[in-house]
């Protein structure tokens, strides 16, 4: 009878893990909500990418060219900030990431997300927060959790040209 319950319990439990993980993979993020939009800021040197990047782990930095966010930041006639603006970050391991400043769940321009004092971006209006630091911008709670909307990720590298960074789509 022991063994009995015992082979019982064993396979609860391992249709338990599989239901878990099966339920885990089905999770999808949707990260390209927004509206298509353009995007290209250069950092032409290791020098600009110090002045204007970001450098040291959890570091962000807002660049919204119609607003000349930050306002010293050399923009060109081929600088493009994206739908709201971009949000440049370092992971807690060094990584430089960028995303749109816009809300995913609001599909709002001027409706920015902003880093909050417990490192996470949220949104003024539907208050959904969003890590940015480690996940990549995944929804961590509000509408965006239970819609599973993430902030809309950009590329962050060496530049095709010898430029020291480039964020693009």
């Amino acid at each position: 009878m022991k063994s009995k319950s015992l082979s019982h319990i064993i396979t609860t439990f391992a249709a338990a893990i599989l239901l878990m993980i099966s339920a885990a993979s089905c999770h999808h993020v949707d990260n390209k909500r927004l509206p298509l939009s353009a995007v290209n800021i250069v950092f032409w040197t290791e020098g600009d990418w110090v002045t204007w990047g970001v450098t040291g782990a959890a570091q962000s930095r807002r660049f919204i060219r119609q607003d000349r966010v930050p306002a010293n930041f050399p923009y060109t006639v081929s600088t493009y900030t994206g739908f709201g603006g971009v949000l440049l970050c370092t992971t807690y391991a060094g990584e430089p990431v960028a995303y749109d400043l816009a809300c995913p769940v609001e599909c709002n321009s001027q409706i920015r997300v902003a880093v909050t004092e417990d490192m996470v971006a949220e949104c003024p209006k539907c208050h959904s927060t969003y890590d940015i630091f480690s996940l990549y911008g995944h929804p961590l709670s509000g509408p965006a959790a239970t819609d599973g909307f993430g902030l809309q990720l950009y590329r962050v590298g060496p530049g095709p040209s010898g430029e020291a960074y480039v964020v693009t789509r």
